[in-house]
């Protein structure tokens, strides 16, 4: 069993803290966090569809796998009171272990520290000693984050001679790097090459590709500091190597902008730049989100550096466009006025310290010059410090203009991801309350051959077939009235009758469904881009549904309840070119369609239920 989901992942500078955090996920699971594991797992949690001596498992495969923090936490009191109940040691020091974990992740680091000392004081008790270790892994990762190094040295030696003991090979290793990242973090160079070389030897010896890998980075990055850029490149280079063979792409971007940095260093501009744009490249390709704004931001501030400001500004652009999308907006704002107010102040600073130098200039060079040479001299001076003002205030008004502009863009792409209504309710409250419908029209499509199609074809072809697909889709539901929720992998989810509930959703959505068909159809005599078919599934169900939006930075406009789960199974059940309805999709439709009954069909967890092909519109 798991201990722990995430024990360890320190926040700090862009260097050791980075790769040590990331590779917490493995070392500490087997496996790393998986939100749709996580979310799969709630979902039947939620719908109460299981056995009582099945909770204790739900809720603690829940626990281990949730990535939000709020969510984590909850689930992680809801597993230390349900293993309270049955008396199940582990999963009561599991669950304080995941407490302390949620907390650490909300910033909370006092009362991170209390859930893991009553962590180790249970497993000490308990004469648990992997748990212990763990604990005091844990602790002392917090004191680093705190900047408690004589704590954080203390609990890391701890937690090492416990891991010996037990010969946990993986673990000692994770503990002697998360010790050389505190030294490191430190200033003590010397001694973190000394951890992150004997962490990097056990790695090596157990086979442990991904440990090796990002100790070789924290080495690289050690060289680089000491100013060994040489062997600092050699280091880096060969983790990325070790990584881009295991297809961790994240890290991989983040090392090329320390690349980027080293050559910098070195003034070989041109090849920083080449680094900067390698990373952007790769997280641009995978979708690394946090990475993509995080190289725009290093590409902006070499351009600024060789006096390229055309190009920086483009960068710096795309950084702020880009982190508008997945932060909070009012923070943006906030973050664009204070950038603001420095690119002044440091303009307003350049043309002080230009008057100031052309003074002391003329103080030297005129000293013995008449009273007529003073005067032009100030009115100069004069015309200079004006025309400097209005260059000043053409700045601001610029800047200003370009905050407007990228403002409107957050609003775009906010309406993008959530309703109208939605959308204003959030930016005026700074939440939204969760709204029951209950009478709502949900629609599941999917693909046939889809797997096979993801294991063969190239990535760019596949997302290139799919949106071509959901592109269309997007269209047909607009025409009906109906609200996109979300596309998971090559299945896409629509409903109707929200977020304003109308009398005919349920005609609408089969509408929009025979729409989607007909397409799909089309498409495959109209090929003119050689682009890959697939055939569709189609099921629909009506019922009660809450609807509301999950997340505090990256906001998702979601629906819960039975009738979502019916209609997923609609769609399970489904055939080929088909729509197939529940009962009660059927009542509100059959006077409009044509509708074939199949009868009663066995469905998963819930028996045997009656489903109808919708063929076309009556006549």
């Amino acid at each position: 069993m798991a201990e722990c989901s995430c024990i360890g992942i320190k926040y700090a500078t862009k260097k050791a803290c980075f790769i040590i955090g990331f590779f917490y996920f493995i070392l500490f699971t087997g496996f790393g966090q998986n939100q749709g594991v996580a979310d799969s797992l709630e979902a039947i949690y939620l719908g109460g569809n299981y056995s009582e001596n099945d909770k204790l498992e739900i809720i603690h495969g829940i626990t281990i796998n949730q990535a939000d923090a709020d969510k984590k936490l909850i689930y992680s009191l809801k597993l230390i009171e349900a293993a309270r109940a049955l008396d199940s040691v582990n999963y009561i020091i599991t669950g304080f272990l995941e407490k302390g974990t949620a907390l650490r992740l909300k910033g909370d680091l006092s009362k991170a520290l209390k859930s893991y000392f009553e962590t180790a004081n249970i497993a000490s008790r308990e004469e648990a000693k992997s748990s212990l270790g763990l604990a005091k892994l844990a602790i002392a990762d917090v004191y680093s984050i705190m900047g408690n190094h004589d704590n954080a040295v203390k609990y890391y030696q701890s937690a090492i001679k416990i891991f010996r003991e037990v010969k946990d090979s993986v673990n000692v290793a994770t503990a002697l790097t998360n010790a050389g990242d505190d030294y490191f973090t430190n200033g003590k160079l010397d001694s973190a090459l000394v951890y992150f070389e004997e962490s990097d030897k056990i790695f090596r010896n157990t086979n442990y590709p991904i440990g090796t890998a990002y100790n070789k980075g924290n080495i690289g990055m050690v060289y680089a500091e000491q100013g060994e850029d040489v062997r600092a490149e050699v280091n880096i280079n060969e983790a990325i190597t070790i990584l881009e063979e295991l297809q961790d792409y994240y890290p991989i971007s983040v090392y090329l902008t320390y690349m980027s940095d080293i050559y910098l260093r070195k003034n070989d501009w041109s090849r920083a730049i080449s680094y900067a744009q390698r990373s952007l490249d790769l997280a641009q390709r995978y979708g690394l989100k946090e990475q993509i704004s995080e190289s725009n931001l290093k590409l902006s501030e070499l351009y600024d550096y060789v006096g390229n400001y055309k190009k920086s500004n483009t960068y710096y652009k795309n950084h702020i466009a880009y982190r508008d999308s997945v932060t909070n907006l009012r923070e943006m704002e906030q973050m664009a006025d204070l950038r603001t107010n420095f690119e002044v102040a440091q303009k307003q600073s350049e043309v002080d310290l230009l008057e100031k130098e052309s003074e002391i200039q003329l103080l030297k060079d005129k000293r013995q010059k008449t009273i007529i040479y003073i005067s032009i001299i100030v009115l100069v001076l004069v015309f200079f410090l004006a025309m400097g003002l209005y260059r000043r205030n053409i700045f601001i008004k610029k800047t200003k203009n370009l905050i407007e502009e990228e403002k409107n863009r957050s609003d775009k792409l906010l309406l993008n991801i959530l309703p109208e209504e939605t959308a204003i309710e959030l930016k005026k409250r700074g939440k939204v309350q969760a709204k029951k419908f209950e009478s709502v029209s949900i629609m599941f499509t999917d693909f046939k051959g889809f797997t096979h199609y993801a294991d063969n074809l190239a990535p760019e072809k596949l997302v290139e077939a799919v949106d071509y697909y959901f592109s269309k889709f997007d269209e047909i539901i607009e025409k009906y009235g109906l609200e996109k929720i979300k596309t998971i992998g090559d299945s896409y989810m629509c409903a109707g009758g929200l977020p304003y509930p109308s009398k005919d959703h349920a005609t609408k959505t089969v509408l929009a469904a025979l729409e989607m068909i007909e397409f799909v159809n089309r498409a495959k005599t109209l090929n003119p881009e050689n682009r890959t078919r697939f055939d569709i599934r189609i099921g629909i169900n009506t019922g009660p549904v809450v609807a509301g939006v999950v997340g505090t930075k990256k906001f998702a406009y979601d629906i819960w309840g039975d009738a979502v789960n019916m209609a997923s199974r609609m769609e399970s059940n489904s055939q080929l070119g088909k729509i197939n309805v529940t009962e009660n999709t059927f009542a509100l439709i059959k006077d409009s369609f044509d509708c074939e009954s199949r009868g009663e069909i066995a469905v998963k967890n819930k028996g045997m239920m009656k489903m109808y092909f919708v063929s076309k519109i009556e006549d």
